[in-house]
């Protein structure tokens, strides 16, 4: 198997470095570029810079774990289908950004209602199919939850979906973070002795890496909401019929760092009419003062892979 998983992570790499190669170029001929928020002055030498490059590395990784795991698995299966569909919203919500031409595409209430369909869909899914068990993080105790998978299945999928959309604001930021992300869930799972899911996320890792040559800074592409709607796609629906949904807030702490800034601003904010961070999601903070994009990717890479690294422990 570990031949196999390795095999996957090349082809995954390979393919997606042809894709995302190619997908450049024609994403500047069809001048798909990115409308950059006006607040973000440190951005706007940006403007213009291709997006929708989550095409590439979805693709990649999705159609290499089909090739090496089938459709027999169906919760492997509906992993995939459900990356994908977010994929395809989040690629409607960058066409509708660039018909535009400006840096708003769907209605905010029209993704939610969206994530929530999907959420509800996957969650009654989980519970029907019997995926109700949970393993409890840095243990390897294991408890059934019934039908109470409901109401947490979809808290995960709306917390760490539109974690990872909010993440995404610094060149390599969501990309360099998920890969790592997922190289760690594929590892934990890997342990706990599960099959087809691993091949996903260690395809993910091997697409990510070859995207990151291209989305380092300076970035040539952005992976746009077409991106990072389906990475948070992928992780909940992993993280959710793998039994591992209480994994996602330790592993994935950065992203729910972006969300929990962004809402202590806004609480704040209204409150007092004062700001706790010089600029929010949290990331931007940091860069306004004075830290670079490539150091505050870079930082939060070490600090997903140390606590990715604290939960595989108790399997040592």
């Amino acid at each position: 198997m570990l031949n196999k998983l390795l095999y996957s992570v090349l082809f995954s790499f390979l393919l997606s470095l042809v894709l995302c190669a190619v997908e450049i170029p024609l994403l500047k001929r069809l001048k798909a570029g990115q409308n950059i928020l006006e607040y973000v002055k440190e951005h706007r030498d940006k403007s213009g810079t291709p997006t929708m490059g989550g095409l590439g590395f979805v693709l990649a990784a999705s159609a290499v774990a089909l090739l090496f795991c089938g459709i027999s698995d169906r919760p492997f299966t509906v992993c995939v289908a459900v990356g994908a569909g977010y994929m395809l919203v989040g690629f409607l919500d960058d066409l509708l950004k660039k018909l535009r031409g400006k840096n708003l595409g769907l209605r905010p209430y029209q993704k939610i209602l969206f994530q929530l369909a999907v959420a509800v869909i996957a969650s009654v899914y989980a519970c029907r199919s019997g995926l109700t068990f949970l393993y409890l993080p840095y243990t390897k105790y294991v408890v059934d939850i019934g039908w109470w998978m409901l109401p947490l299945g979809i808290l995960v999928f709306l917390a760490t979906v539109n974690s990872v959309n909010l993440t995404d604001g610094l060149d390599g930021l969501a990309g360099s973070s998920s890969a790592v992300f997922f190289g760690f869930f594929g590892a934990l799972l890997l342990l706990q002795g599960q099959t087809a899911m691993p091949y996903l996320c260690f395809c993910l890792v091997g697409a990510l890496a070859a995207y990151l040559i291209f989305n380092v800074s300076r970035a040539s592409v952005f992976m746009g909401d077409t991106g990072s709607l389906a990475l948070g796609g992928f992780a909940a629906s992993i993280a959710l019929f793998s039994g591992n949904a209480l994994s996602v807030p330790f592993i994935g702490f950065v992203f729910v760092l972006s969300s929990i800034s962004v809402i202590i601003q806004v609480i704040h904010y209204k409150r007092t009419g004062r700001r706790v961070f010089l600029m929010a999601p949290i990331h931007h903070h940091f860069q306004e003062k004075g830290h670079s994009e490539a150091k505050i990717s870079y930082c939060y890479a070490i600090l997903t892979a140390v606590l990715g690294l604290t939960l595989l422990l108790p399997y040592a």
